[in-house]
């Protein structure tokens, strides 16, 4: 692209001398002298589009030199940038000590639950066993003959 654009300024450049060699060729043919002033003229010309040529050159290596400057600096950012398989892998990454943490805490639930069940089946046979012994305790007093008053209002 670049060298395409710097053809365009010679290519200008020598049409600009094929015009010139033209208007010379048909000024000789026509009185054989050649006209100082025209050919001043013709110079002028030219000077004034090689400096055109020159300053539109110019122009054009100053926007293609910011151009470059751009593009690196935006590639220099897209390569700051995570590629997506990283960030897959990072969210992948991310889920699975998650799903970890969660299984792990699911686990002591579910053994704290089977404690507490151990614990309640415990607490319920003491508790059955203290209700039969107070039972047995109770059917042994009835049968040895005290009464139930002598057990509410005992003698000091």
């Amino acid at each position: 692209m670049e060298k395409g654009i710097s053809l365009v300024p010679r290519v200008v450049i020598f049409l600009a001398g094929v015009a010139a060699g033209a208007l010379t060729l048909s000024r000789r043919a026509k009185g054989g002298a050649v006209d100082r002033a025209a050919t001043e003229d013709l110079k002028n010309s030219i000077a004034s589009l090689e400096n055109r040529l020159a300053a539109q050159e110019s122009a054009n290596a100053s926007r293609f030199t910011k151009i470059e400057a751009r593009i690196e600096e935006q590639a220099g950012k897209l390569a700051e940038v995570p590629s997506t398989a990283q960030i897959v892998a990072a969210m992948e990454q991310l889920l699975s000590k998650t799903m970890a943490s969660l299984d792990d805490r699911l686990t002591v639930q579910a053994h704290s639950i089977e404690v507490l069940k151990t614990t309640v089946s415990q607490t319920d046979s003491l508790l059955e066993r203290v209700l039969e012994s107070l039972d047995s305790l109770q059917t042994s007093s009835d049968t040895s003959g005290i009464g139930d008053d002598v057990l509410l209002h005992p003698t000091v």
